[in-house]
């Protein structure tokens, strides 16, 4: 099962500083968004990966779910994956001292064609779905991804993000966005981190200024009209 965390609890607690209870943005324009699907990859995914992120496995289906919708109402699925920098360590040289001994294996499991850099065989990739690379924890980190003017060569102001780490590249890339004035939606139950408190920490640090909260049947509801318009059309 996804993180047992009550996002509306925690968006109640910033009722004041902001004026209302709840979240920002009560309407999705679908061709205007765009669904990152962080890191969703073996290495993070599989019984002992070199960076295993057990409670990933249990969002998968909240991921499929969210990116059939996304599909059904006209709107853009990303799928973004870690790739170890050509230049290797040495392009991160701050990362590679962090990792200490751990990093030889977090480099050649991400490296590109190798089997832990592979998305998970369970996720729901069609061909429409974009697939990018990223070299940072963050999908905007400049100079380490193609994401941003993938984006914005699609006119997208709004992302919804799932996958894994909530804590880490998830949590990344959407504090980027929100200050390259995107409109971020964190999919509550569909990131995982390593502990429900790590995942709960990320989310009211995401709903202070960041991102908005919602569920996946949320944004299943949300997305609805969008679709039903395009099946009559």
């Amino acid at each position: 099962m996804p993180h047992a965390v009550d996002h509306h609890a925690i968006l109640a607690r910033y009722r004041d500083a902001r004026g209302r209870e709840r979240n920002i943005w009560d309407r999705i324009d679908p061709p205007r968004t765009a669904h990152l699907v962080v890191d969703m990859q073996n290495g993070f995914m599989e019984e002992g990966a070199p960076v295993e992120a057990p409670e990933a496995r249990n969002v998968v289906e909240e991921i499929n779910r969210l990116s059939r919708a996304i599909r059904a109402a006209g709107g853009h699925n990303v799928f973004l994956r870690f790739t170890t920098p050509a230049d290797g360590p040495m392009a991160w040289p701050v990362f590679n001292e962090r990792m200490g001994a751990g990093i030889g294996a977090h480099r050649d499991a991400f490296q590109p064609g190798a089997h832990y850099w592979q998305l998970w065989e369970g996720l729901d990739v069609a061909p429409e779905d974009a697939l990018l690379e990223k070299h940072r924890f963050s999908g905007f980190t400049p100079g380490t991804s193609d994401l941003d003017a993938h984006l914005k060569a699609r006119d997208i102001d709004t992302l919804i993000i799932s996958g894994t780490l909530t804590n880490c590249c998830c949590e990344s890339t959407a504090r980027d966005a929100m200050q390259r004035n995107y409109k971020v939606i964190m999919a509550v139950d569909a990131c995982a981190a390593l502990t429900d408190a790590a995942h709960a920490g990320t989310l009211d640090s995401m709903a202070l200024a960041f991102a908005d909260l919602r569920s996946v049947a949320e944004l299943e509801a949300m997305l609805a009209p969008a679709a039903s318009q395009r099946e009559t059309a």
